[in-house]
């Protein structure tokens, strides 16, 4: 498929499908609209009327306008309010007509779509982008493809000539969300810390960063208890990546990211029961996915930003050797950890990767995790909570996650409850009391990272959706990969 901007006008462009975005109760046709509707014998309005279409978001009508006309069929897709414009809403749009437009057997696509706050090229991004994402299916798995289909061919986007490098942009960052779709989406078997370390080196050789892989002999040398204490139950070797992207100039700025690697969660001794969601635990590793895929895109986008992409990943299994409820494992900044839960490992993991990450010397550090279900709780599935005691971080994240279209919302840092993580024989538990469970996993975070200013982005919501959702399918949906590229980019 390729997708192209476009000089031609609405009425000069000739194709099978022409899909025009209309504002929400603002559907009269005047214009180049008006001009094609008498071409067209009235048939457009004729339909828009027939069909009460009213403009409302992401609505459709789709008229066919005849064998002898230059175009096939007219797609008008609904935009909601003209004052509510925004990046996401043409990103939702175009999303919405790729996915109409293939159902129609669409080859060749014309798009037009209004200029964002008179910006074209980032206006090209949002819609190449929706268009991207939403026509993305993962038939790895599947003998035979069940969409019959034809795919489309060619897009042209109408009025946005010139914008050949803003498309070519967001194809590079649509290749991170699509590897990190592809690794939260693959089972267990197929996605393991060997592999995602594999992952992890043909990002490094395709792109020209910089590869370390600690094997758990390694890990033994830095202290790193909390980790290796989650993978000792596992017959797979850890793995704990760390991917350097390097600029040819001097840095302006140096940044880690940290993402949550468990590869598969049983829960450990701590078995997740019936109804647990223990089938879905493949994609625990959603935070190391976003991780390598954000890796991806800026190995390709090459900013002037030093970059760390680090994760600590292993299985969290049951075997003979695996730690139990009660164990004290000790971090390796030394910190001892009173593990009362098995079930809370990737606080584990994660705790020895903010002690790595900390030691870097870089100006700040996010993780992301699939942390907790209390988020899921509190903030639904489609947000990702935001952690920081840092308000310059949170400002950024907060507009990078905005540009992106991926909802995250500040939740606070009460430094009281920590009291629930307190042991009478260690300096602290991995689980507090049940409520204000994502604080209180924040709050065991906060302990690793000494100096460097830090944000945990608890994302074991949006990682995953049950059913088609604006741009992302039924499935893993990339989430976080878009924020962080925005987030080194800013």
């Amino acid at each position: 498929m390729t997708i192209q901007p476009s000089d031609k006008a609405l009425l000069d462009w000739s194709g099978d499908t022409l899909a025009v975005g209309l504002f929400e109760d603002a559907v009269e046709l005047t214009g180049d609209l008006a001009t094609l509707n008498e071409k067209s014998a009235g048939i457009l309005k004729e339909i828009i009327a027939e069909e009460e279409f009213t403009g409302k978001p992401n609505s459709t009508v789709v008229i066919r306008v005849g064998a002898t006309h230059p175009v096939r069929k007219v797609i008008f897709v609904g935009l909601g309010k003209p004052e509510a414009l925004k990046l996401e809403t043409l990103r939702r749009a175009a999303a919405t007509i790729a996915r109409t437009a293939k159902k129609q057997k669409t080859k060749t696509l014309g798009i037009s779509l209004p200029v964002w706050n008179n910006d074209p090229a980032a206006t090209a991004e949002a819609i190449a982008e929706g268009i991207q994402l939403a026509l993305y299916q993962d038939t790895r798995f599947k003998s035979e493809p069940e969409d019959k289909n034809p795919q489309i061919e060619t897009i042209d986007l109408l009025g946005l000539a010139g914008q050949e490098a803003a498309i070519s942009r967001v194809e590079q960052i649509v290749a991170g969300v699509i590897l990190a779709r592809q690794l939260v989406a693959a089972p267990a078997n197929a996605v393991t810390p060997i592999t995602m370390a594999e992952t992890a080196e043909a990002i490094a050789n395709e792109h020209g960063l910089q590869l370390q892989i600690l094997e758990k002999e390694d890990c033994e040398k830095l202290g790193m208890g909390a980790f290796l204490g989650v993978a000792q139950a596992s017959d797979l070797p850890p793995k704990f990546i760390h991917l350097t992207y390097k600029p040819a100039t001097t840095p302006r700025r140096k940044l880690a990211i940290i993402g949550k690697g468990l590869t598969f969660d049983s829960g450990g001794l701590n078995i997740k029961g019936v109804g647990s969601g223990i089938e879905t635990m493949k994609i625990d590793m959603g935070g190391a996915a976003a991780t390598l895929g954000a890796a991806k895109a800026i190995g390709q986008l090459k900013p002037d930003v030093e970059v760390h992409f680090i994760s600590a990943v292993t299985e969290n299994m049951i075997s003979g050797r695996a730690m139990r409820p009660g164990d004290i494992l000790t971090a390796s900044n030394g910190k001892t950890i009173e593990v009362n839960n098995t079930d809370a490992e990737g606080r584990l993991t994660l705790a020895d990767a903010l002690v790595y990450a900390d030691k870097l010397g870089v100006d700040a550090i996010v993780d992301l995790a699939t942390l907790t279900g209390a988020c899921v709780v509190a903030l639904g599935e489609d947000i990702a909570g935001l952690f920081t005691q840092d308000d310059a971080i949170a400002s950024q994240l907060q507009t990078a996650s905005e540009t992106a279209g991926e909802k995250i919302w500040r939740m606070p840092m009460e430094d009281k409850y920590f009291d629930g993580l307190k042991s009478g024989i260690a300096d602290m538990k991995n689980t507090g009391p049940r409520y204000g469970g994502s604080i209180t996993a924040a709050l065991f975070l906060k302990q690793f990272v000494k100096e460097t200013p830090w944000a945990h982005l608890d994302v074991a919501g949006p990682v995953w959706t049950d059913k088609e959702n604006g741009y992302n399918g039924a499935g893993a949906t990339g989430f976080g990969v878009r924020t962080l590229v925005n987030w080194v980019l800013s």
